[in-house]
């Protein structure tokens, strides 16, 4: 396939459709009767209540309330998809084999059997019906954000879901891997553009969207990172971790000692990941993510710092350079 550069990528990103082979992603799947209830136990997220066609976004915590990973739940109707950050799979395999008793659920690890092909921009909804079978761009714009639908392309089924952790409004389509390159291939005819790994990277940072492994780690609250509005069900029952994010709702009224903000940087480059944040002479933090913003036509980054410093506007340095803490997202969504 012809490389596109960045600009061009980027471009079609924003204003028309782009796609990418989300290679950085593992998938599980969950089956048996039981894989509900099963799965409230252990994520923050309201599982049991998905339908055939829902999903959510969710995390997996130890009992101290640190992330595990952060993960997507779709209900498929008889199964369970779960997609992850391809380093935790293995962690995450593990941990849930080991609540595993008597219910009647299985795991299957289904990474290398499906690619997970992102088409995200504002085209992307028409882009991705002229690829397929049973799902016309009107059903696809009025899918509810983690939705999914079942579909087929070139006569072999494939599951869409809407997705939200890009950066861009989109889709990701499940096909069968063997089939990957050609379905790439197909989209690029359908006037999508491929988008390379750091254009994408840079997006997902001007939406202020926190991605595990590099701003959320083992050692991660989930407040810290802003996901509890997302991740957490505030009315569902006991699930693993909880009772530490009950005590730091309600006995620390959600303070936490650092939290995730976004920096908009002096300077030509952005910083480096672990560049340190500081207020005059105090450290007060560090970066985790970064990119040069071709939005702002500024370095960006993501970074933790004490929650006295989070206000918007408040001046910091990273490394020696200014920057000031700004709102994210850095730059919305597209309508």
């Amino acid at each position: 396939m012809i490389p596109v550069d960045s600009a061009a990528a980027y471009d079609a990103a924003r204003h028309r459709a782009a796609f990418i082979d989300r290679s950085d992603r593992a998938r599980i799947v969950v089956s048996g009767a039981d894989r509900a209830s099963y799965l409230q136990g252990l994520l923050t997220n309201d599982v049991v209540a998905l339908q055939a066609g829902e999903g959510c976004y969710a995390a997996y915590l130890t009992p101290q309330g640190r992330m595990i990973a952060d993960l997507y739940v779709y209900e498929l109707g008889d199964v369970m998809l779960l997609t992850m950050d391809r380093g935790v799979k293995e962690a995450v395999l593990t941990k849930l084999d080991q609540f595993i008793f008597s219910e009647d659920v299985q795991l299957g690890d289904v990474t290398d059997t499906f690619a997970q092909i992102g088409v995200v921009g504002p085209d992307a909804a028409a882009t991705v019906a002229r690829l397929l079978t049973g799902a016309s761009a009107e059903t696809l714009t009025a899918l509810p954000e983690h939705a999914n639908l079942r579909a087929h392309w070139n006569g072999d089924p494939v599951i869409v879901t809407r997705i939200a952790d890009t950066g861009e409004a989109g889709y990701d389509v499940f096909v069968d891997r063997a089939k990957a390159d050609a379905f790439a291939s197909a989209a690029t005819s359908a006037g999508a553009v491929q988008l390379d790994d750091q254009t994408a990277e840079a997006i997902r940072i001007e939406a202020g969207v926190p991605r595990f492994r590099r701003d959320m780690d083992e050692e991660t609250i989930p407040l810290e990172a802003g996901i509890e509005s997302r991740a957490i069900s505030f009315s569902k029952g006991c699930y693993v971790g909880q009772e530490v994010i009950i005590r730091v709702l309600h006995r620390g009224h959600g303070r936490v000692a650092r939290k995730l903000v976004g920096l908009v940087v002096d300077g030509d480059q952005p910083p480096a990941s672990g560049a340190i944040v500081r207020s005059g002479d105090r450290e007060i933090g560090h970066v985790t993510s970064s990119a040069s913003s071709r939005a702002l036509k500024k370095p960006i980054a993501l970074a933790y710092v004490h929650r006295d410093f989070v206000t918007p506007g408040t001046a910091v340095s990273v490394d020696g350079v200014s920057a000031a803490v700004t709102p994210l997202p850095f730059v919305p969504r597209q309508p």
